[in-house]
């Protein structure tokens, strides 16, 4: 790995720490090449502080250690990406990252209408809302529409029109998400028994 740290005065270059699982951003922090190296050979994450004037292993004093997965430099050879399994909470505050925010697996787009989902079963009118409407219904109806929706998939599957498979395959998407919030889970507790599952 070549890296270039002639751009800085001090001969620190930027390393951002990524969690391998989540990819969420962590923290940034400052390395030399004896940072990186005692990285390596440690496989704990390393920096040189600033502040402190000395190199520091993260989790030194409170055991929030970042456990090293890969090092990759960027295009101009002259920042850091890090990817590490987190020991504990990354920031000093005692928080995820250093940025307040909680390091969860997130999926975009699913993510966001698990909130929405989430929030009219909360907040919303049973007579304005869909979901909040199945939701006054009970689980017997909401588990009826997720095999409903399962059935149209596998008759659509069978078809030749890909509108129609895709467009029921959201229809089942959708109410799966709305039966597991019925149930107390999200998308993230069966992810985790499909990695139980992996080993």
């Amino acid at each position: 790995m070549k890296i270039d740290f002639t751009k800085n005065t001090d001969n620190l270059i930027p390393a951002i720490i990524q969690d391998n699982e989540t990819k969420n951003v962590l923290m940034l922090g400052y390395m030399n090449q004896e940072a990186i190296d005692k990285t390596l050979e440690t496989k704990k994450v390393t920096f040189f502080s600033r502040s402190k004037n000395r190199y520091w292993t993260k989790g030194e004093e409170s055991g929030n250690f970042l456990e090293l997965i890969s090092i990759k430099n960027d295009c101009d050879n002259d920042t850091l990406l890090i990817q590490v399994n987190p020991v504990g909470p990354t920031c000093h505050t005692g928080l995820d990252t250093c940025w307040q925010d909680d390091n969860n697996q997130e999926y975009g787009f699913i993510s966001k209408l698990e909130k929405t989902i989430k929030e009219r079963k909360e907040n919303a009118d049973a007579e304005t809302s869909y979901v909040a409407s199945l939701f006054a219904k009970g689980i017997n109806k909401i588990a009826q529409k997720v095999g409903e929706e399962a059935v149209e998939v596998v008759i659509e599957a069978k078809d030749n029109n890909d509108d129609l498979f895709l467009s029921e395959s959201a229809d089942l998407l959708f109410h799966y998400l709305i039966l597991l919030q019925a149930k107390g889970f999200q998308l993230n507790d069966v992810v985790e028994v499909l990695k139980g599952r992996e080993k």
